[in-house]
């Protein structure tokens, strides 16, 4: 199963970073947020992967491009220029589809401009900015018995504020910055049948989150799994903040994958 990736977006409130490079390159621990993305995903065995670009798609191209020279020791032979790579990294095996998908189109067009580079019945798709202790076998296993063509995940992230329990006037309790269990919103992480592509177009204002998913879900077709451990998206620069401290004090909950590898 392929697992596609947007990657295309402006970043617009992340401008301190995005000024440069695209979101999906803005860095945790000194990797871009992408690379922890798939890293993820190739834990449970995913490891081909389409990703959907747009804004400064130059940055992810020369990223890979360059993937095996800077990810390793390597002896070069000047004049010819063979190259001697040494102590492979981890991700031997990953093969991944680049494809720019226009710089202005929205969420929906680029998923449909990538559709000639998905085979199968199914595909997982998230975006390039957020991190989840999701165990994606078990949200495919559930979308597989719900069989519906879609399943979104849902997440119930901690508030950024303190909540009031009010009575009379008064304040009953406190709680700083608490995570609402029975409130969920989309943690950006998809399984699809195929049968979808028929919900969304190429053209550029087609945005996956409104008219597709809303007729997707007024069609009873799409289910929710809902995952209640570690999600987070970097949509801001506290965001940016907040991943890197949990990455540097060692509390990074979406490393699945094993400390070993933390530098590979």
């Amino acid at each position: 199963m392929k697992v596609v990736i947007l990657c295309g977006g402006f970043g617009t409130r992340l401008r301190e970073e995005t000024d440069t490079r695209p979101k999906p390159m803005v860095e945790i621990g000194g990797k871009p947020i992408l690379w922890h993305i798939m890293k993820s995903f190739a834990h449970y065995g995913f490891t081909e992967f389409v990703l959907c670009l747009g804004y400064k798609s130059e940055s992810i191209k020369n990223y890979f491009l360059n993937y095996e020279n800077v990810s390793n020791d390597f002896t070069i032979e000047l004049g010819s220029g063979n190259i001697d790579v040494h102590n492979r990294h981890d991700e031997q095996g990953w093969r991944v589809t680049l494809v720019d998908t226009g710089l202005n189109a929205m969420t929906g067009a680029r998923l449909k401009r990538v559709e000639s580079h998905i085979d199968g019945d199914e595909f997982i798709l998230t975006y390039g900015d957020g991190v989840i202790d999701l165990d994606i076998n078990a949200l495919i296993s559930y979308h597989r018995s719900k069989g519906k063509i879609g399943t979104v995940t849902g997440v119930s992230p901690r508030s950024h504020y303190g909540e009031l329990d009010i009575a009379n006037g008064q304040v009953v309790s406190f709680h700083e910055k608490p995570q609402n269990q029975e409130s969920f919103i989309s943690g950006g992480y998809f399984v699809l049948k195929s049968e979808f592509f028929n919900y969304i177009s190429e053209d550029e204002s087609c945005v996956l989150e409104r008219e597709p998913l809303e007729r997707l879900a007024a069609d009873g077709e799409l289910s929710v799994y809902t995952h209640r451990g570690f999600w987070q998206c970097m949509d801001t620069y506290r965001d940016y903040g907040y991943l890197n401290d949990l990455w540097n004090s060692g509390n990074a909950q979406w490393r699945v994958w094993g400390h070993d590898q933390e530098n590979c």
